[in-house]
């Protein structure tokens, strides 16, 4: 993966926890910048309960966030953007071990940078999704000690279990996209398969490291 990449999963990693409490948003419970703030104090009760074990082994971040943050995650459609024509030209097969792989893949990568961000002061910027949408975007910043904050903002749509995120964007670059390029070039070289276990070789070294 290249660094700009790595980059823009750890920048982001700490603010998608914000997200958790979304389907609230779709009963009308609680409003969006309320959802944001909630969110935040759940994952920050879990950093610091599981501290210890944290410290023993960065893995036990994974519950976490796997429990908080990415079942508001549309993985699916996520790999459909990611993959774009690659989706449709896959067999069923390899569209399910994609999405498996990919997944696991997010956990990772979000865990190990949950710890180096967890202390971030969060912006939560003016919000107004208007009467009716089904698609909004959540802005937020993170301070930075000595640095320019770093804007991020969430792509959501309104699905049948509520809102999911489908796509995240740090200064303007989305996620999606910078997936997109390098998954693309791997299955040009590849192809579909090859990508695929790169993908659950790259998971497995991060289980082993």
């Amino acid at each position: 993966m290249s660094a700009p990449v790595s980059r823009l999963l750890q920048v982001c990693c700490i603010v998608l926890a914000l997200l958790a409490c979304a389907r609230a948003v779709a009963a009308g419970e609680v409003a969006p910048l309320d959802v944001v703030r909630n969110t935040s104090s759940r994952m920050l009760l879990a950093l610091q309960s599981e501290h210890t074990r944290i410290e023993r082994g960065p893995g036990h971040l994974y519950e976490p966030v796997d429990e908080i943050v990415l079942p508001y995650f549309d993985f699916r459609r996520m790999s459909q953007w990611v993959l774009g024509r690659n989706w449709r030209t896959a067999t069923v097969q390899q569209r399910e071990r994609f999405v498996a792989q990919f997944r696991i893949l997010l956990v990772r990568t979000y865990g190990r940078a949950l710890a180096e961000y967890a202390d971030e002061k969060v912006i939560y910027l003016p919000f107004d999704a208007g009467s009716g949408a089904d698609t909004v975007t959540v802005r937020t910043e993170i301070e930075q000690s000595g640095g320019s904050p770093i804007p991020i903002s969430y792509s959501m749509y309104l699905s049948g279990n509520g809102w999911r995120v489908y796509d995240v964007a740090i200064s303007g670059v989305s996620l999606v996209t910078n997936y997109r390029s390098s998954f693309g070039s791997i299955i040009r070289k590849d192809g579909m398969d090859g990508l695929i276990e790169q993908l659950g070789s790259r998971n497995g070294a991060v289980a082993d490291g």
